[in-house]
């Protein structure tokens, strides 16, 4: 079983997250979702939806690690032990791909310097100027960078994970993940139909 890793924080976006935990949740057999905050206990999301925790702290290294985007990102970004923690984890994880404005976070531990990544396009001026050593590509819906993904805002992370899915275990699961869940699937990354609106 392969660890998926998700890291929270107050004021992430709900479908960051749980659009996310939809589509890998329908690999029980290969994959075991945890979820971790700072600190452990409940969090809130943007649109008031409390989830239980675990400290980071009991994160055990080598799976994949996955970091939604939301309002909280607007403070994480100042806050050099939270983005430190990040740092390190990333370090050790096989992959780690974040949702929307969740790639701020990562862009400032300074892992994507010189790599090409994508975020949410109503807030890309604000990711961009975070970290302005990082390839920020302005259409993709999704960017793959070696062991990190980063997508485009919000259900755009639906889309990045059935392309993860898609490049661990082929296409045709992917497919049928998206049938599955009666979910139109976007899977050209280079294609953001939000990229000029």
């Amino acid at each position: 079983m392969i660890n998926v890793n998700f890291f929270v924080f107050e004021a992430f976006e709900t479908l960051d997250l749980f659009g996310v935990v939809e589509i890998f949740g329908r690999l029980q057999d290969r994959y075991n979702l945890n979820y971790y905050s700072m600190e452990g206990g409940l969090v809130k999301s943007s649109q008031g939806v409390e989830m239980m925790t675990q400290p980071i702290t009991h994160l055990t290294n080598g799976g994949i690690l996955i970091l939604p985007g939301g309002k909280g990102t607007r403070i994480l970004v100042n806050d050099h032990e939270w983005i430190e923690r990040l740092k390190q984890i990333s370090l050790t994880e096989t992959n780690v791909l974040t949702v929307c404005t969740g790639a701020a976070l990562l862009a400032k531990t300074g892992l994507l310097n010189g790599k090409k990544a994508t975020s949410n396009k109503r807030a890309f001026e604000w990711v961009k100027s975070v970290n302005e050593s990082v390839l920020w590509q302005e259409n993709a819906r999704w960017v793959v960078a070696d062991k990190y993904y980063t997508s485009s805002g919000v259900s755009a992370g639906m889309d990045m994970a059935l392309g993860f899915i898609a490049d661990q275990l082929g296409k045709n699961t992917a497919e049928k993940i998206a049938s599955d869940i009666e979910y139109i699937w976007n899977d050209d990354l280079n294609n953001d139909q939000f990229a000029n609106k």
